[in-house]
């Protein structure tokens, strides 16, 4: 009983992260760690050290698929993804001299709200009209906006994907597909950091409920990134906006029960 539960719980954690991370670019940890906290017992850290793990290879095989079709921008995400990396790690070190964050929600509650946004008013900018803007002037944003996003993931702790596709595509003009192909490039690396570092920080996992989470996310992400590449821009919007609205109601569901 005890072994089918595992499986059952991974399953759907995984589905729910690969969903998002193929079509949204999301973290894993948004989905994963409170599924395995609330209905596993497994620790917090070592929660986010498991979904942080089944994000990296979600997020490369999401990132090849959507690079493969042409929606990816790896030089301006290069770009951003040291600008996150570097500021996430002030972001870490500004938080720890705040006396309380109380913002632990906030990638959840954001998740819910960009769903909403997608359903409501789609991203329909074209890859033309997000190639008019020079080289130059979008290297520098991407710097800049990813210093933003690291800062904001660093100090609240969550929110990363989320930050990056409101980013990409509010801010920066991206077309969808690419907003989320790049999101999900940047992800892998960021997630293998973080996976890296908190293993050697803290206990090794159950391996068992690794290794199932890891797969499950990784099949599913692909399925997402697969239908996400080959649909319309009405049809990803729609699909996009809907699996973020479940999601965030059912991560909000956990955190309540928990």
């Amino acid at each position: 009983m005890e072994l089918l539960t595992k499986i059952l719980v991974t399953f759907f954690a995984g589905m729910g992260a690969g969903l998002g991370t193929g079509f949204a670019g999301m973290s894993a940890a948004a989905v994963i760690t409170p599924m395995l906290v609330t209905f596993l017992g497994i620790e917090p850290y070592t929660a986010v050290g498991i979904a942080l793990s089944s994000d990296v290879l979600a997020s490369a095989v999401s990132a090849y698929i959507y690079g493969k079709n042409k929606n990816l921008d790896i030089k301006n995400g290069l770009f951003m993804m040291g600008s996150v990396l570097v500021f996430t790690v002030v972001g870490s070190y500004v938080s720890s001299l705040v006396p309380s964050s109380a913002m632990g929600s906030f990638s959840v509650f954001m998740t819910f709200l960009l769903g909403v946004k997608f359903i409501v008013k789609p991203v329909m900018t074209t890859k033309e009209s997000m190639q008019s803007v020079s080289p130059k002037k979008r290297a520098v944003q991407s710097i800049l906006c990813g210093t933003l996003i690291g800062f904001i993931c660093g100090f609240v702790g969550a929110g990363g994907g989320m930050m990056m596709l409101l980013i990409l595509t509010s801010v920066l003009g991206y077309e969808l597909k690419t907003a989320v192909g790049t999101s999900v490039f940047i992800m892998a690396f960021t997630a293998l950091t973080g996976a890296i570092s908190h293993f050697s920080i803290g206990s090794s996992p159950d391996w068992l409920i690794f290794t199932l989470c890891v797969v499950f996310t990784f099949i599913w992400a692909r399925i997402a990134a697969v239908f996400a590449n080959k649909a319309t821009p009405e049809t990803l919007n729609r699909a996009t906006g809907i699996v973020l609205v479940i999601l965030g109601i059912v991560v909000m569901g956990f955190s309540i029960i928990k």
